[in-house]
């Protein structure tokens, strides 16, 4: 198969599926999601994109019809039907179908799952940021569905030639961007975002800071200010579907660039050990 959605059990090409009305996605957005990118057939770091699936399942009070390992089955059956084994694999769970109504209906959630071609760069390209005041609520860390904030910070980003959007709080504090983690590079250090309700605790984020302790860089988990982020040595951001790029403007004013030794050090690991846990290709595996 070239894509592949799946629903409650059904699995076609993406654009012969279709949703009941009265899924709750449909009324309120109501649902969490998780991702991650499959080479060769082998799907990374699943187990840590589940266990924060469930978490995030957990704290909105959502039923998950099936187990962690029911689910780390399923998606790993599912990508084996797939053409390619290089993918984007994503899933996610709304709170159930049921007529419009505020409450919760009883019983479990409804299973999405989708698999699409995709490609991890290799993150030697720098990239263009803006930054933009963050006005989400106070639930980042929860994987919901609920991204208008992000597509809008996205869009603006897009308009003004650039690839990402760096959220900040009212005082300046840095936060999180659209879609992705943003760390700095200080003097040796690498500065990240505490995981408070206000980022999503990125899977990338945290193998970037142990790639760090592996490589002797010393990791800070503190908040740091706009400010802060323009003086950076250099600017790392992260996110599932890339792995490790740099930027080298904000606001459309230079950035970073003082420190490309030890910025490489991380890029080059983070990449080398996405290869090593994907090198082999999981469908000959299962057909040899």
């Amino acid at each position: 198969m070239k894509t592949l959605g799946y629903y409650n059990g059904i699995f076609d090409e993406i654009d012969k599926m279709s949703i009941p009305m009265n899924d709750r996605v449909h009324w309120f957005g109501d649902g969490i999601y998780d991702a991650g990118p499959c080479r060769n057939y082998n799907i990374f770091a699943l187990g840590e994109h589940i266990d924060r699936f469930f978490n995030s399942a957990g704290l909105l009070g959502m039923k998950v019809p099936v187990t962690k390992e029911q689910l780390k089955k399923l998606l790993q059956s599912l990508v084996l039907k797939m053409d390619t084994g290089n993918l984007f694999v994503y899933y996610q769970l709304t709170r159930g179908t049921a007529p419009r109504n505020h409450v919760f209906p009883e019983g479990a959630g409804n299973l999405w799952i989708t698999l699409t071609p995709a490609e991890i760069p290799d993150g030697l390209t720098p990239i263009r940021l803006i930054t933009t005041e963050d006005t989400r609520f106070m639930h980042c860390n929860i994987k919901t569905l609920n991204l208008l904030p992000s597509v809008m910070a996205s869009e603006r980003a897009k308009q003004a030639g650039c690839q990402e959007s760096v959220f900040y709080r009212p005082g300046g504090r840095v936060t999180e961007c659209a879609h992705s983690n943003v760390h700095i590079l200080k003097r040796g250090v690498l500065c990240t975002a505490p995981t408070d309700e206000l980022i999503l605790p990125g899977i990338a984020r945290a193998h970037l800071i142990r790639a760090c302790k592996k490589l002797e860089i010393p990791v800070s988990e503190t908040a740091f200010t706009l400010d802060e982020l323009y003086d950076a040595d250099e600017i790392i951001v992260t996110s599932s579907s890339n792995l490790c790029l740099y930027a080298n403007e904000i606001d459309g004013k230079a950035a970073g660039g003082k420190d490309p030794e030890r910025r490489e050090k991380l890029r080059s690991f983070l990449i080398d050990e996405f290869h090593r846990a994907t090198a082999i290709s999981q469908k000959q595996e299962k057909t040899a």
